[in-house]
């Protein structure tokens, strides 16, 4: 019974605030602090793969774990078809889908495009606790991935007279 006891407005709003908190981990990941990326699950969060049995448990692990992140690795994940569905006051699950594009070896400037690193979906459980909707579990599926290139020379910075649109022949 999904969002049962819950009126019209608490259902959006919940699944806004689990929405919004997919969208803060991708940005925390590529553009803010990784490690932060910890504070959005609970104290008991998982971040998991099936394939290759990877689990991290724990908002300290969590926090250890997305602050290891290589300093010249560049992201950007792309999340779409986020589908929140909430089950209670204070539980919701989520599908999204993710593009991951990423290198390490970065120092500056633009990157030639390339495909993406990884393509697939994340199954999230979210739980509200003291008020806050948080990840509780995060399992991540690939249906397409690869390992993660690194450049073999700094990317010189570029500009174009034509305001920065890139052409091709």
């Amino acid at each position: 019974m999904t969002g049962e006891a819950m009126g019209p407005t608490d259902l959006l709003l919940a699944e806004r605030a689990c929405e919004r908190l997919i969208v803060d981990l991708v940005r925390r990941l590529d553009l803010g602090d990784p490690g932060t990326a910890a504070d959005l699950f609970t104290a008991d969060g998982v971040w998991q793969w099936p394939h290759g049995d990877r689990r991290v448990e724990g908002r300290e692990a969590l926090r250890t774990y997305f602050g290891s992140r290589p300093a010249d690795r560049l992201s950007r994940r792309v999340m779409s078809s986020v589908l929140v569905t909430v089950d209670s006051a204070t539980t919701a699950t989520a599908t999204s889908y993710l593009a991951t594009y990423r290198v390490d070896g970065y120092a500056d400037g633009l990157v030639p495009p390339r495909p993406p690193a990884n393509v697939g979906h994340y199954e999230d459980a979210f739980r509200k606790v003291d008020g806050e909707w948080l990840f509780a579990a995060r399992t991540l599926f690939l249906a397409f991935g690869g390992a993660t290139e690194r450049l073999s020379a700094p990317v010189p910075s570029t500009s174009s007279s034509s305001g920065g649109t890139a052409t091709s022949s």
